[in-house]
């Protein structure tokens, strides 16, 4: 998972029921999921032969320090050290410290100064992730951060990663929805979260040949559809929905070839899962 600073290059699952997750996500998506190497208990969702995510148990102590079912993003950087050193200077905060994993790579877990918790990693093998890839069903096709200040999120993950600001679309009160890139390619987007929505967090869009088979799918494996299956400009159809223990999971079913990535997301404006 050697990619350039600033690319998203996993994904991660933590969850209380780590086998019911599996059965979960393999139904609604059809990943497969098998055991991960690093620390005991981690296991990998697999698409298409690809490893695309990882999902675990929360740790004991964090499960008792109040930590909820989450998805969680880890974005590529050069020196881990540095970029966490950059991360507390800036405000954000440290909630593991860098660490290595023997084999894998370097990576801390850190929140941005709006509270958000996301993942920082240097990877140590050969070849690049493709964990990201929007036309791709299995992968994840769209990263998306609502927070409490849109303005100073956008400048501090400009500022740590080099991403660049899109073009915008307007969500009336809540302020606009803004499309972020990297290196010409569209990543996802940054809104100001609705007061009366989820906590700040990313929310990852994960790729589905049928929109409305996964969103049937959500509901039959004792999750809930919060939104859609909707139309957003570019083509493509999503949902926003939960897993029965993560609260804030989502799919998308992947655009066409001749749709350009990124325009994906943007329909579901003004609308949070609870």
């Amino acid at each position: 998972m050697r990619n350039r600073q600033g690319d998203f290059l996993w994904y991660e699952l933590m969850t209380s029921d780590p086998e019911a997750a599996a059965r979960f996500y393999g139904s609604v998506i059809g990943w497969q999921s098998r055991a991960g190497a690093g620390a005991p208990g981690y296991r990998i969702f697999v698409a298409g032969g690809t490893e695309v995510a990882g999902f675990l148990a929360i740790p004991p102590d964090a499960a008792g320090a109040g930590m909820r079912p989450q998805w969680l993003g880890y974005i590529g950087v050069d020196d881990v050290d540095a970029a966490v050193a950059g991360i507390l200077e800036a405000g954000g905060c440290q909630h593991v410290p860098p660490t290595d994993i023997p084999g894998i790579g370097r990576f801390a877990l850190v929140t941005d100064p709006q509270g958000v918790s996301f993942y920082v990693m240097r990877g140590m093998v050969e070849g690049g992730s493709t964990s990201f890839a929007p036309m791709q069903p299995g992968h994840c096709s769209w990263n998306e951060l609502s927070t409490t200040d849109q303005s100073a999120a956008l400048d501090f993950y400009m500022a740590r990663f080099g991403w660049e600001k899109g073009d915008a679309m307007p969500m009336g009160e809540q302020g606009e929805y803004r499309f972020i890139l990297y290196h010409g390619v569209m990543l996802g987007a940054v809104m100001n979260r609705m007061p009366e929505g989820p906590p700040p967090a990313w929310r990852f869009y994960f790729g589905v040949e049928d929109i409305d088979a996964a969103a049937g799918r959500v509901s039959a494996g004792g999750g809930a559809v919060h939104f859609g299956p909707a139309e957003v400009p570019g083509g493509s159809f999503i949902i926003v929905a939960s897993d029965p223990r993560a609260p804030c999971s989502a799919s998308l079913r992947r655009a066409s070839p001749r749709i350009g990535q990124g325009s994906a997301a943007s329909g579901r404006l003004g609308r949070e899962a609870p």
